[in-house]
């Protein structure tokens, strides 16, 4: 049933880019044309869009399950930190280049757009090469902890050696002075007597 769902959501998301003209390359540069013969009508869809989501939202945050009974996922982020800005520069720049953003990049691959062909497979390709210096980014961050992890296991094992070797010669040299003590107590007696 989750499948079902799933893929009316995708249609009537699909339509609605189709519709609204955002599968069309020339429509989306012609809005963000700003300097040029700027088209509004894209920003109606964008309001459209947020008024919706807005409602969406506010009704997601009341409850812990969704329509189909799967768990609640909402965003959780709110930092704006350097990756998210350098991001989203790379993503307008794309953007602004081409016409093309992923989702309506995918419709106008079903259009049969040969733009949209060469888009997604260039997308598909920075997806993975992004993945590769991740991979690589938390194969290096682990590798440095690595030998700092073992130095610091090495010296409590070191010190939990050390230490039994300090209790034990501390515990000979009491027991030895305590036997000192009783044999001077014993000559103290048999001087007295």
């Amino acid at each position: 049933m989750y499948a079902v769902y799933a893929f009316v959501a995708g249609l009537v998301f699909g339509l609605g880019l189709i519709v609204s003209g955002m599968s069309n390359p020339a429509k989306v540069l012609g809005f963000l044309d700003l300097a040029g013969k700027w088209d509004p009508s894209l920003a109606l869809v964008m309001g459209g869009a947020i008024a919706v989501g807005v409602i969406g939202f506010a009704v997601a945050r009341k409850r812990t399950v969704t329509l189909v009974g799967t768990p609640m996922h909402l965003p959780q982020a709110r930092d704006i930190d350097r990756r998210l800005v350098l991001g989203s520069l790379v993503f307008g720049i794309g953007w602004g280049l081409v016409g093309f953003c992923p989702g309506p990049a995918l419709v106008a691959l079903g259009q049969g757009h040969v733009k949209a062909f060469i888009f997604v497979v260039a997308m598909l390709a920075g997806m993975g090469i992004f993945e590769l210096l991740e991979q690589r980014k938390t194969r290096r961050a682990a590798a440095h902890d690595a030998p700092h992890a073992h130095g610091t296991s090495h010296a409590h094992g070191a010190h939990a050696k050390a230490t039994p070797h300090v209790a034990g010669t501390h515990a000979k040299g009491a027991s030895h002075a305590h036997g000192q003590h009783a044999k001077g107590h014993q000559r103290v007696r048999r001087e007295h007597s």
